[in-house]
């Protein structure tokens, strides 16, 4: 009788290792949904960033208020005429992005006599 009890336990044990690690089993299973979890979310993530990249492409085939905004905060470009004030922190220097201040006039070269 013993033996026969035996022979069911690791019977029953055989039968469950395919359950728990084999190639359909629970674990893998677990593993694979949470490998389709995380891809959704990063599909998420990649919606959002294309459908905003995809609202300033419309903005800058739209109009030019867009261009005009982009060309003032990334490029400190500012317009003719235009005064320019720039409040630096103590120790800030300006942004690389700063547009250089426009050389100073040459002045006319006298003739020679």
């Amino acid at each position: 009788m013993r033996l026969i009890t035996l022979a069911l336990a690791a019977l029953l044990l055989l039968i469950q290792y395919p359950l728990w690690l084999g190639k359909g089993g629970w674990l893998r299973v677990q593993d694979l949904e949470q490998q389709v979890d995380a891809a959704h979310a990063k599909n998420d993530e990649l919606r959002r960033r294309n459908a905003k990249l995809d609202s300033e492409v419309r903005d800058l085939k739209d109009g030019t208020g867009a261009v005009e905004e982009r060309a003032r905060y990334e490029l400190s470009m500012i317009k003719q005429n235009e005064i320019y004030v720039q409040i630096l922190r103590k120790g800030q220097i300006p942004g690389d992005g700063a547009t250089p201040a426009p050389p100073p006039p040459a002045e006319p070269a006298k003739p020679a006599r």
